[in-house]
């Protein structure tokens, strides 16, 4: 029998050939399906989840027969299982997608039927929307002068990030991903990795150009082509979390809400150009969606904002 133990998963036993089996389709969803590392991650863990649940069910380790011979009701009773740990619908979903990989893989093998699945219809999960900022405040806090930093580079560096994070929709871990090499001038175009290896190209404005031109021009440190664009206070390659950490100061200086994030430079990227009609398939290239759905959250982002300013106009009496 295998085990697996770690410390963010449970202890669970299973028998070698499902541990075989489970151990090639993670191997696939990381490889051929070039799933981002978290995604991989959170589907690990999930179906670790599940066959820790399933030695329990069973009262022993389970099998790929086991597996093979998968009923509605093996999978009732482990999102009943879930639900009683206080897990909630996203993370419920999630789980049963991460089993659905797992049995479809098995299917590609010959050694799974997926009529049980396929039959089980995940919770709904309330969709939340994207906090976009107002442009004036997007304006404020990619300006310069908005900066708070004692240091000049560093305070031209954040400048710079926030700029291109609004102006470019990026997320901003491909932001921290750019190389010194492929630092955007006026007019250029970036390609941007996202979200498992999938590329695309976004054009750079000028004041995200301008932005990052005056932080490279005080930037202290001598970095290779190679290297990153954006650094730390050392030069090494920057954390998310100093960014983060920037943006809270930013937040409280400006009497922001906390919902003003780096990632709601993004949303607000998006809503304001379908405020101003950019058109929704274009916004999709630009933000890497896979899908036209993800997109389309914003259209009702855009209608929320505009009822709110309506009603602002002609209160009830």
């Amino acid at each position: 029998m295998a085990r697996t133990k770690r410390s963010d998963r449970p202890l669970i036993t299973t028998a070698p050939d499902l541990a075989a089996a489970v151990a090639r389709w993670r191997l696939y969803i990381a490889g051929e399906r070039r799933l981002a590392a978290k995604s991989v991650e959170a589907y690990s863990r999930d179906v670790d989840q599940f066959l820790s649940f399933m030695t329990t069910h069973l009262g022993g380790a389970p099998r790929l027969a086991d597996i093979r011979d998968l009923a509605t009701t093996d999978l009732r009773a482990f999102m009943a299982a879930r639900r009683n740990t206080g897990v909630g619908p996203r993370t419920l979903a999630r789980a049963i997608a991460g089993i659905r990989s797992l049995i479809r893989f098995l299917e590609k093998e010959g050694a799974a039927n997926g009529a049980a699945v396929r039959a089980i219809r995940p919770p709904r999960r309330k969709r939340s929307l994207p906090k976009a900022l107002p442009p004036a405040a997007a304006r404020q806090i990619v300006s310069l002068d908005s900066a708070l930093d004692e240091e000049p580079w560093i305070a031209a560096r954040n400048a710079a990030i926030l700029t291109l994070l609004y102006g470019a929709g990026l997320r901003i871990s491909e932001a921290l991903a750019i190389a010194r090499g492929s630092a955007p001038l006026a007019g250029d175009a970036l390609r941007i990795r996202g979200k498992g290896g999938k590329e695309r190209i976004v054009p750079v404005l000028p004041a995200a150009a301008t932005a990052i031109a005056k932080y490279l021009r005080l930037c202290p440190h001598k970095v290779s082509p190679t290297g990153p664009l954006f650094v730390g206070a050392r030069g090494g390659w920057l954390s998310p979390r100093v960014v983060q950490r920037a943006m809270a100061r930013l937040r409280w200086a400006l009497g922001l809400p906390e919902t003003a994030t780096p990632h709601a430079l993004r949303h607000s990227f998006a809503t304001h150009l379908l405020a101003n009609g950019g058109d929704l398939r274009t916004i999709q290239e630009l933000l890497g969606h896979a899908s036209l759905s993800t997109t389309q959250i914003y259209t009702a982002v855009d209608s929320e904002r505009l009822l709110a300013a309506y009603d602002q106009a002609h209160p009830r009496a």
